[in-house]
């Protein structure tokens, strides 16, 4: 037979291998959601991914070129737009705006401009972005970058900094 200390040792012993198991399944489950979320992260990246280059090999995809002008003559940009899926634009090239100052891309058709996004760049001038379609525009003739109040303005009011013509 068992004797009370020798059943108390058994007890702690198995008291011990119990809070290690349950501390290591917490340690377990904190893993587990972390991958989660990256899983879930990569998933929509790779859906982002997906819809970029669908754009950019569709047969309906317009691809305009932005040149530079006067404020800024060495930036460029380049837009890849579908009119039900919006597009892709990316910008290099421009002067990173002072505070309070954000650049706000605009569609434009005959005398009507439209807001198609506002950005930001990186310091060495760059912007990568997802555009959406742009509600009550057909067709764009002209995208267009102006320098405008942080969160933009729902006409454009300042400098233009690149523009090109969509075909």
């Amino acid at each position: 037979m068992f004797s009370w200390p020798a059943w108390g040792g058994a007890l702690a012993a198995a008291a011990l291998v119990a809070a290690y198991v349950v501390w290591t399944l917490n340690a377990l489950e904190g893993e587990l959601t972390q991958q989660a979320r990256e899983v879930t992260s990569l998933q929509q990246e790779i859906a982002r991914q997906q819809e970029l280059l669908k754009t950019l090999v569709s047969a309906d995809t317009q691809v305009v070129a932005l040149e530079g002008l006067d404020p800024s003559p060495a930036a460029r940009g380049r837009m890849w737009w579908r009119r039900e899926a919006g597009g892709f634009f990316v910008a290099s090239g421009l002067p990173v705006p002072p505070a309070g100052k954000t650049y706000q891309l605009w569609a434009i058709t005959g005398g009507t401009r439209r807001s198609a996004a506002v950005f930001d760049v990186d310091p060495k001038g760059r912007a990568a972005l997802r555009v959406t379609p742009v509600a009550g525009v057909e067709k764009v003739e002209v995208f267009a970058v102006t320098l405008e109040p942080a969160g933009g303005l729902p006409n454009p009011s300042g400098a233009m900094y690149l523009a090109g013509k969509a075909r």
